[in-house]
């Protein structure tokens, strides 16, 4: 298995590109896949630099429907005309950050290898999609600016369109979420649901970066109180891009080695 840091926040290597975006490559046995694809056409040049072959690759998971996770599709899509595309259905909604559009490129969805699905997917006996998390235990503050339009109407984004990929190998199952919009503690809980246990390891953004102030005392105990409950289980986890430096840093004291930084070119296995 092989997995490597696409596109991040910041970047480990000097020739790699660093930009607000999450992109992750994944080796399996049977797979050559992507996680998300970054805000531009980084993904395709980190590829190059890192010697990654995209023209490989089978498969790209949306984790859900904003730019920074799909704005690297179209050019993917120059290169490879094969892999499918898998997004939740409600990915391809409007979504907006106060009046901001921050939903994803309409033209992807006239790709002919994009797949739109609805819920839970068995991709093969390697690969499992979920969605449908519904839990809002210590969940992220900086969600009450993002809206989605549905059905004519704005309203409050209730992250329906997210979903997250679980990768089973060697007798091991790795969680890769993009930015954990829902939680993490919610996504980790739906994910006992269907499982029964805890994953070995974990790849997502816990999305409690503030970018204009000081978290506020309420977020800083949202923080703290995902980091103890994260610091008890068995789970290693790797995380960046959204979560953001001072969240990471304050979260890093309580998880310890438990907590992984990601950085663009990074191989993590």
């Amino acid at each position: 298995m092989k997995i490597v840091t696409l596109v991040e926040n910041t970047s480990e290597k000097e020739e790699c590109i660093a930009e607000h975006g999450l992109s992750i490559y994944v080796e399996t046995e049977k797979h050559k896949l992507l996680l998300d694809t970054g805000q531009t056409d980084a993904v395709v040049r980190n590829a190059k630099t890192l010697g990654i072959d995209l023209t490989a690759v089978d498969t790209v998971i949306l984790s859900h429907g904003h730019y920074d996770h799909s704005g690297g599709i179209l050019p993917f899509s120059k290169l490879n005309h094969t892999a499918q595309i898998v997004m939740q259905r409600t990915a391809a909604e409007p979504h907006f950050n106060g009046e901001r559009y921050i939903g994803i490129d309409t033209d992807i969805l006239g790709l002919p290898n994009v797949r739109l699905i609805d819920g839970d997917m068995q991709l093969d006996d390697e690969l499992f999609l979920f969605s449908g998390i519904t839990g809002r235990r210590c969940y992220p503050q900086g969600n009450r600016k993002l809206s989605c339009m549905r059905n004519g109407v704005k309203s409050e984004d209730d992250f329906v369109h997210e979903q997250c990929i679980v990768i089973k190998q060697n007798g091991e199952r790795w969680l890769l979420s993009g930015c954990a919009h829902n939680g993490i503690l919610n996504i980790i809980d739906r994910y006992r649901e269907l499982f029964g246990s805890e994953p070995d390891y974990v790849i997502s953004g816990f999305h409690m970066m503030k970018r204009d102030a000081e978290h506020t005392e309420e977020e800083k105990a949202v923080i703290i109180q995902t980091a103890q409950e994260l610091s008890q289980m068995k789970t290693i986890f790797y995380s960046g891009h959204c979560t953001g430096i001072p969240a990471f840093e304050l979260m890093k004291e309580i998880m310890g080695d438990r907590l992984i930084a990601l950085h663009s070119g990074a191989q993590i296995i």
